[in-house]
């Protein structure tokens, strides 16, 4: 028997196993047979744990109902975030775009952090319990089945199992059937920062190859849903990296959407037309397929080629004024076809989950359960890349543990 059980080892159970620990006995289920499985992976294994920005500015990065957030990250911000990790002596260092990662660069490092403070807090941890029923008595949760078999019994109970996303980790999605049988509605589960699959054949051929600097735009109906710069990587189905990621959110497997990809975002079509001059002035003598060296990388030419419609084998002294401004515009404009996102398993965040019309904001409790509260990824709420996620996962892990 306990005061309090959290359900979940991801950093907002584990924050909320830490926050509720301060008053009450405690015990946190993680399903795995170690905590922060997934946070393992996050950031490449690095760990990007958040970021550096004004508090204020992290709603622009939230797609996903970012207003329910207000409360919970002013009450447990950034700069909390850096002075926990830091408290439990782990040093962190800022990136490009403001992501907040460990200095050594191991993601082992900020789950040691949050273990410490699992200790410090007594925390009662365990493992290879995974929550197979809920048990309730009139309008209250009185225990928890873990393992088809043991009953875990307490007085009130914290869910932040995450969603459906990386099910290796963990995140199998299975929670939601649960919840929706006491009364919660779950939103539709869906993808979010998740790869894209292209429909154009010639995608094969750029596999592997990562592009930084690049501006990605994603247009429905010839209406911009999404537009940024930064890096995109191409795979054997598609593109992927951080701009993919990020606005893989606005797609929708039954609408027809496009990519357009801007090779030089820096420079507009009459500066790109005059470097593309100093090259052709530098190559004159040269075929075009070996003009396009200083211009773009090895892996892409061959498609570049193919699609300006110019012949490889053409001599740039012989490329006419319109075959150069339509590799211009090709450059500018490097238009491929959304296949669809590819599956929720893949993705990085789950959109979709608890409906936040059923939780109070200020507290992370249920609306609807008396002694029920919740925390990250199982609530309909979602980021982009960039350490956003993790913030929300440990402030509403705090927000659930301070307000039992």
């Amino acid at each position: 028997m306990a005061d309090v059980v959290v359900i979940g080892g991801g950093p907002a159970g584990i924050m909320a196993a830490i926050s509720a620990a301060k008053n009450n006995n405690v015990i946190l289920l993680e399903g795995n047979d170690r905590i922060g499985k997934k946070l393992f992976i996050t950031g490449k294994g690095r760990c990007n744990v958040t970021n550096a920005k004004e508090i204020s500015e992290f709603f622009d990065y939230i797609p996903g109902n970012p207003y329910f957030l207000y409360s919970a990250l002013y009450t447990f911000t950034n700069e909390d975030t850096i002075n926990f990790f830091e408290s439990q002596g782990i040093k962190l260092k800022t990136e490009r775009g403001g992501r907040i990662f460990p200095q050594s660069d191991k993601s082992s490092d900020i789950i040691k952090g949050l273990s410490n403070g699992l200790k410090e807090a007594r925390v009662n941890i365990k493992l290879n319990s995974k929550v197979t029923n809920i048990i309730m008595d009139n309008s209250k949760i009185i225990a928890v089945e873990i393992n088809d078999s043991k009953k875990i019994y307490g007085d009130y109970f914290i869910f932040a199992p995450g969603g459906a996303s990386y099910p290796l980790t963990g995140s199998t999605g299975e929670c939601f059937n649960m919840l929706e049988s006491l009364g919660h509605t779950i939103v539709k589960l869906k993808p979010s920062l998740v790869p894209i699959e292209i429909k154009e054949d010639f995608i094969k051929e750029l596999a592997g190859l990562s592009l930084r600097n690049i501006g990605l735009t994603i247009k429905s109906k010839g209406k911009v849903v999404y537009k940024e710069q930064g890096e995109i990587k191409f795979t054997y189905y598609g593109i992927s990296g951080p701009l993919t990621l990020s606005g893989s959110r606005y797609i929708k497997n039954n609408e027809e959407f496009k990519v357009i990809i801007d090779f030089k975002p820096a420079l507009d079509l009459k500066e790109l037309d005059i470097r593309i001059q100093k090259d052709f002035k530098k190559y004159i003598n040269n075929d075009f397929k070996n003009s396009l060296d200083d211009l773009l990388p090895q892996k892409i030419i061959p498609v570049i080629i193919e699609l300006s419609g110019i012949d490889k084998n053409k001599k740039v002294n012989e490329i006419t004024r319109e075959e150069r401004k339509r590799l211009v515009n090709l450059l500018k404009n490097f238009e491929i076809s959304v296949k669809k996102l590819r599956p929720l398993s893949e993705a990085i965040v789950t959109a979709g989950g608890v409906s936040i019309d059923e939780i109070d904001p200020s507290t992370m409790k249920s609306k609807i359960i008396e002694n029920l509260s919740f925390a990250g990824e199982v609530m309909d709420v979602d980021a982009f890349t960039g350490g956003y996620n993790v913030q929300i996962a440990l402030s509403t892990g705090y927000m659930a543990g301070t307000n039992l």
